[in-house]
């Protein structure tokens, strides 16, 4: 009996070492990786990845609800199908697949083997003592005695089935044990390929990507705010008021995201070098600023930091770089120290912002009565090159953001707020408008347009959140003259 049931348990330690194997190698091997969410918040990462070959291309959709913005050339499905690659990829996936239905196989019948022998113990244990009793008392064995030795006998006939089945089992596991150490061989050779080769392939593609995105939503041009998406939240971090931002200028390829926590003597910059490493939290420096800011009304433009200098109304040109001060200028008769805030004050009297046009300012002055001004500055010497009056009270507006030089602002910085009022630098004219969107943490302490995603940068209530847009643009084409 103890031979068999040695069996049983090699089969079952076995399969065990295999299972854990499979969930420990396999999420690796296929780019799973269980440490990039952290436990216990609610950030979600997603990731698509080709291999674009030379007849393939990229389509890039920078609007919502299906509205092309900006499209190149798609890959067409299964266009990794052709790749030797992906075929040894697909073969490997089917053998596992095959390994894993036998083993579950194997597994269930086992089970039952295990319990069948298990109540045949002490059948087996009644059987041994009477052969022993038999063996030392010959003399006393009966007629009766030996048909109910007999039947014990029958009784554990099963159990040579019961036998063979295990042996062959134990056989095809071992043939298992061999399939599964080529697969791990196989898969292995793939995991080197593709860590190494194949992410600097990836990394050229990002890189050709990304030129072409620019190029095409520079040919794009400029459009008029029509829509604004639902809310994208990227984190949950820092204290209720703070900014977030990315390079603006649109042929920047750049893509480090800043942070500065806080409205009010601020001096802590946060650098993050991508999206996803300032999504998990990961992979950052900080920096410490020579001068104190006040409000949130910050952004990066051309790999400079311009921001409002705490109590006053001196423009700051700080250069990430090299970590020192480029520029500081005043703006002339620009209120501060929550002379002219927006609704939600904060200290936020002066907010710089950029489009597709260049740096620009957005305040106000006692000579103005309050109203919004908009101004255009040179983003070396943050002189003001032109202004604007919009004649809309800048403590009435929520927030404001620029798009291809048209300025809009918000109602309001709390839950219900829309895009309510919008001032066109071309035309020198101004228009209400009704265009909601979803402001999901009810409390907006920055909102800001970046021209090279064409998106929208929130930092609201403790939550760094983005807006996709909708831009309705005008194109003008000329008709070819006809001839009969």
């Amino acid at each position: 009996m103890s031979a068999p049931l040695l069996k049983v348990g090699a089969v079952l330690s076995t399969m065990i070492m295999v299972t854990n194997w499979m969930s420990q190698t396999l999420p690796g091997l296929v780019g799973l990786d269980p440490h990039i969410a952290r436990p216990g918040t609610s950030e979600k990462i997603i990731s698509q990845v080709s291999y674009p070959g030379e007849d393939e291309g990229w389509q890039v959709y920078g609007s919502v609800q299906g509205k092309c913005v900006c499209s190149i050339m798609t890959p067409a499905h299964g266009v990794c199908g052709g790749d030797p690659r992906h075929a040894r990829l697909q073969l490997i996936s089917d053998q596992l697949l095959n390994v894993s239905q036998h083993m579950e196989i194997l597994s269930q019948r086992t089970t039952q083997d295990l319990e069948q022998l298990r109540d045949s113990e002490m059948l087996l244990e009644t059987l041994e003592r009477r052969l022993n009793t038999a063996h030392e008392e010959l003399h006393s064995l009966s007629s009766k005695s030996l048909q109910e030795l007999r039947g014990s006998v029958s009784q554990c006939r099963p159990l040579r089935v019961l036998v063979g089945r295990l042996r062959a089992d134990v056989g095809q596991l071992e043939a298992l044990k061999e399939e599964m150490q080529k697969l791990n061989e196989s898969l292995s050779v793939l995991q080197e390929h593709f860590t190494l080769h194949h992410y600097q392939q990836l990394q050229q593609r990002e890189f050709i990507l990304q030129r072409h995105l620019h190029s095409c939503s520079s040919q794009l041009g400029c459009g008029q705010l029509t829509g604004i998406s639902a809310p994208l939240t990227i984190r949950s971090s820092g204290s209720r008021f703070g900014s977030w931002m990315m390079d603006s200028l649109i042929d920047s390829i750049d893509n480090r995201v800043w942070v500065m926590d806080g409205y009010f003597k601020g001096r802590r910059l946060v650098e993050y070098q991508s999206l996803g490493d300032f999504a998990t939290g990961q992979n950052f420096i900080v920096h410490h600023l020579p001068h104190l800011w006040a409000g949130t009304g910050h952004v990066v433009y051309n790999g400079s930091l311009y921001y409002n200098k705490h109590h006053s109304n001196v423009l700051v040109r700080y250069d990430l770089a090299s970590g020192g001060v480029l520029q500081q200028r005043p703006l002339a008769q620009a209120g501060f120290n929550n002379t002219f805030p927006y609704s939600w004050g904060g200290s936020s009297d002066i907010d710089l912002m950029a489009d597709e046009t260049g740096l620009w300012a957005v305040y106000s002055s006692i000579g103005c009565g309050g109203n919004m001004l908009l101004s255009q500055l040179h983003p070396d010497s943050l002189e003001v090159l032109r202004s604007w009056d919009t004649g809309f009270p800048k403590r009435s507006a929520g927030e404001a953001f620029l798009i291809c030089g048209s300025l809009y602002v918000t109602n309001s910085h709390l839950a219900g707020a829309k895009v309510h009022f919008t001032f066109h630098t071309a035309s020198a004219s101004y228009e209400y408008t009704d265009i909601a969107f979803h402001n999901q943490y009810s409390h907006i302490s920055m909102l800001d347009y970046n021209p090279r995603v064409r998106a929208l940068y929130t930092w609201n209530n403790g939550h760094q959140v983005l807006y996709d847009i909708t831009l309705l643009h005008f194109i003008r084409t000329r008709r070819a003259d006809s001839t009969v």
